[in-house]
């Protein structure tokens, strides 16, 4: 087959991929130096897509209940079943929930049929929970969803906000665009996160705000850009509508309300008014709250009044997380919105029906992912599909969502997965194409369409998801609207209802695709519509074609003795279905820790590496603590990843409450009231397997972690520890026994191979697992003294923890080569290392290595 370009199955920086098959499913990964997004650089998580692409745990073949099925036996009962609830119930009984991960053309399939054919617009994505809030704040000041800038922007701009993104972890080739703008231009970077992550630790200004004190900092942005002059008083009068009063409603103490020094404040407003070629980039940290659209608001308010837009170097710009959350949005994947950038207005609902040929089309919008689940469990859907994502896991108060799926008389899950927290709900499960098998488009943030291809044959029973909704349709009675013959003909018919009746009213129009041939589309090059820029005439989606001036004021907020925030790891990507099959993806952090500043960590009695209960008042769970003066005091941070599958803790999204942004629905995960609680096990132990294994052990705390060659799996319990030994498998057994500490320790042989290791105390102390797990790889096992001592006769030199996953670089490594040979650089370090010379995602933590010991140097 050759090398095929296709598109990043991550997040929504949309990199090039170039993929080269060879046999047994196995692929050579690199990046696509001619695609524009990334211009042949991967991420660590792009890099490893090549571990992720195997049958382990693939649902192959559609499954009624536990038993396997075929196509026609599971579409038909699929079909049966919509049917009835909309005949005996309305069309509003039913339910699709969709994610960002599939296909443009899979959207609009899901769209087309649920708000066009069934009438209901009960469909939302998981994208409510990622940007929703930007979505909403875009329409309020454009007049339409659109992302004014592009990623050349931040090679243009003199000064970059990062705003609620830890961008050198999330988003790392647009981090390695800015380094490279720092680099070349000079440009100026100022992070706005209340934690010091490694973004925050590179930047020229580090503003650690209150947490949810968004709209007070940029309101006094714009307070003082008019004190100072630096409003256009010309491009607002001609391009801005400002509502009665607006600038009387900026005060307020900014710096007070944030909580961060004057002197810092004043420092920033000294960079906005000295560098008007200012991009603003805003993610999670902004979407993810109550009042998320107001602060997406109050951004986009400061750079329209000081025209801050449609320029090289000037822009407000929302950064997605997922593959093709802009997709999804762009055909009308959210409940919210009906399609091709259109609203339920009566017009655009007469328009799209008489585009679909359909006069069921829904005439208000449904119900967001918040209120849908809410209408699940009161049993108001009487039948829902989820497609491509995980909502017992991701969703927040993830208990009471799991209680509505339980109680929900039909759902279908289609997966690529067998076994999830999710599909655990499913009455039918049907396996979708995964990344490298199916065909299609995404959209990435900066408005570029690019080709995701296969390049593997569908495994199993396996098939698209646009086909199985299709094939749905038909059996419902829609058939005629349904008849594509593969994905370029849904991308046409896509691409025609964005320009159809547009006649200018909306930027989003793909009419120039309407008629691609399908050897045009399979050849497609990436192509951002709109331009480079939008808004660079001024002229804007509303009615009178100017922006909008938003008021917002800065809400209340609560003092709490301790909140919660929740986010993302460098090398992990949502519930780890996909980046949890990686051994070098899972080394970076291998357990879910919360993070504790240290008076926090000793009000509660807690050590660094303690394990320590998480309470709030939806839920508890137990983590690993690692105490981090990069935290505030009273504020800590989990990772969003842990599922039941992979451990008995870190379930954060069982935490987060359901209140929600009032505009765009999009739910708060950064700011919940919480508590922490030491737990003291009275055991402690590691397992290894050579092969892996299903069944999750039995006792109070445990973490599953892929590693070359099996699974690691971290324990600890109360009790008799006796009983893991369930999970060991057969084989010639060495053992050892303390009685003083309570410790046992258990090798299992297999024809003079590795196959198990099971170590547990209760007061001793456990050796490291790089000796033995590596071990799992040997023709020829160690002697049995050194097994069951856990390290081999000769010490080895201790790495530390994984920094450079592409070259398995630990902590000690880096420190000792900066120290012997005084390295004072990245590039110095990547010279000597090679850490940090392939996908790059490690140079932050190179960076703060090297801080380290220079702090080391000037102490000494």
């Amino acid at each position: 087959m050759g090398t095929i370009r296709t598109t990043c199955a991550y997040c929504g920086v949309g990199c090039g991929v170039l993929a080269t098959p060879a046999t047994d499913r196995a692929v050579a990964i690199a990046g696509d130096p001619a695609h524009p997004a990334n211009r042949g650089r991967l991420c660590s998580k792009g890099t490893h897509l090549g571990e992720t692409v195997g049958l382990d745990g693939r649902l192959l073949h559609p499954m009624i209940g536990d038993e396997q099925a075929g196509w026609d036996a599971a579409l038909d009962l699929v079909a049966a079943k919509f049917a009835d609830a909309v005949a005996e119930h309305g069309p509003d009984s039913v339910a699709f929930y969709v994610s960002g991960q599939i296909l443009t053309e899979d959207y609009y399939v899901a769209n087309k049929l649920m708000k066009g054919f069934i009438g209901s617009a009960n469909i939302d994505t998981n994208s409510r929970l990622c940007m929703s809030s930007a979505v909403a704040a875009h329409i309020r000041a454009f007049g339409e969803d659109v992302v004014p800038g592009c990623y050349d922007d931040l090679d243009e701009a003199d000064l970059i906000l990062l705003v609620g993104s830890n961008t050198a972890w999330c988003h790392p080739i647009i981090w390695q665009r800015i380094e490279a703008a720092r680099a070349t231009r000079g440009a100026k970077l100022v992070v706005i996160d209340p934690r010091r992550t490694e973004t925050a630790e590179r930047a020229d200004l580090h503003l650690a705000i209150r947490p949810g004190s968004d709209v007070a900092l940029f309101n006094g942005a714009l307070a003082f850009a008019r004190t100072a002059g630096l409003v256009d008083a010309d491009y607002v009068a001609r391009h801005v509508a400002v509502p009665d009063g607006f600038w009387t409603g900026l005060g307020g103490d900014a710096a007070t309300i944030c909580d961060v020094p004057q002197a810092d404040m004043d420092h920033f407003h000294a960079l906005l008014a000295a560098h008007p070629r200012t991009v603003t980039v805003f993610s999670m940290g902004v979407n993810q709250s109550v009042q998320g659209t107001d602060k997406a608001n109050a951004i986009t308010n400061f750079h329209l009044a000081t025209g801050r837009i449609g320029k090289p170097g000037a822009a407000p710009f929302s950064i997605t997380g997922q593959p093709n959350a802009m997709g999804g949005r762009e055909v009308g994947g959210l409940a919210s919105t009906l399609a091709a950038h259109m609203d339920f207005a009566g017009d655009n609902v007469a328009r799209v029906g008489r585009f679909w040929g359909s006069d069921r089309v829904a005439g208000k919008p449904g119900l967001k992912a918040i209120d849908l689940f809410e209408a699940v469990g009161d049993g108001r859907i009487k039948a829902l599909w989820i497609m491509g994502t995980n909502p017992a896991v991701s969703l927040p108060d993830a208990g009471k969502v799991r209680a509505a799926l339980a109680a929900c008389p039909f759902v279908v899950v289609s997966d690529v997965i067998a076994d999830t927290d999710t599909t655990r709900f499913a009455h039918v499960r049907l396996p979708a194409a995964a990344w490298g098998e199916k065909d299609g488009t995404v959209t990435n943030s900066e408005r570029m369409v690019s080709r995701q291809r296969g390049f593997m044959a569908m495994p199993g029973e396996t098939r698209p998801d646009w086909w199985a909704m299709a094939q749905v349709a038909r059996r419902m009675g829609f058939g005629a609207g349904f008849d594509w013959a593969g994905p370029a003909a849904i991308f046409r018919e896509h691409a025609a209802l964005t320009a159809f009746e547009n006649d200018g009213a909306r930027k989003l129009d793909l009419g120039h695709f309407a008629d691609i041939s399908d050897a045009d589309y399979a050849v497609m090059e990436p192509a951002r519509w709109g331009g480079d820029r939008l808004f660079g005439d001024g002229r804007y989606s509303t009615a009178d074609g100017r922006a909008r001036l938003v008021a917002v004021a800065q809400n209340p907020l609560d003092a709490q003795r301790l909140t919660l925030n929740t986010g993302r790891y460098r090398d992990q990507w949502h519930t780890m279905t996909r980046t949890g099959l990686s051994p070098r993806l899972s080394q970076h952090r291998r357990e879910p820790l919360v993070e504790v500043h240290p008076h926090d960590a000793a009000a509660a009695d807690l050590a660094d590496g303690d394990l320590a209960r998480v309470e709030t008042a939806n839920g508890t769970s137990i983590y690993r603590v690692a105490i981090s003066g990069e935290q505030r005091a009273g504020e800590m941070f989990a990772p969003i990843h842990w599922t039941d599958r992979t451990s008995a803790g870190g379930r954060t999204g069982l935490l987060p409450g359901r209140g929600v942004d009032p505009v765009s629905g999009q739910p708060g995960f950064k700011l919940t009231a919480a508590g922490i609680v030491k737990v003291v096990p009275e055991w402690r132990g590691f397992l290894i397997l050579a092969n892996g294994g299903t069944a999750a052990p039995d006792c109070l705390w445990w973490t599953r972690i892929t590693v070359a060659g099996g699974t690691l799996f971290e324990l600890a319990g109360d009790g008799d520890p006796g009983e893991i030994e369930a999970l060991l498998p057969q084989g010639e057994r060495i053992e050892a026994f303390d009685a003083v500490r309570a410790t046992r320790r258990i090798a299992v042989m297999q024809a003079g191979r590795l196959a198990a290791v099971l170590f547990t105390t209760r007061t001793g102390r456990l050796p490291d697992r790089e000796w033995l797990i590596a071990q799992l790889g040997e023709n020829e096992a160690a002697s049995a003294p050194a097994l069951l001592a856990g390290r081999p006769a000769t010490p080895q030199a201790d790495r530390g923890a994984i920094v450079c996953v592409c070259f398995d670089i630990g902590t000690k490594t880096i420190l000792a080569s900066i120290a012997e040979q005084r390295l004072t650089t990245v590039d110095a370090v990547g010279a000597a290392l090679k850490a940090g010379t392939n996908c790059g995602s490690c140079r932050p933590a190179i960076a703060r290595l090297i801080g380290q010991q220079e702090a080391q140097n000037v102490a000494a």
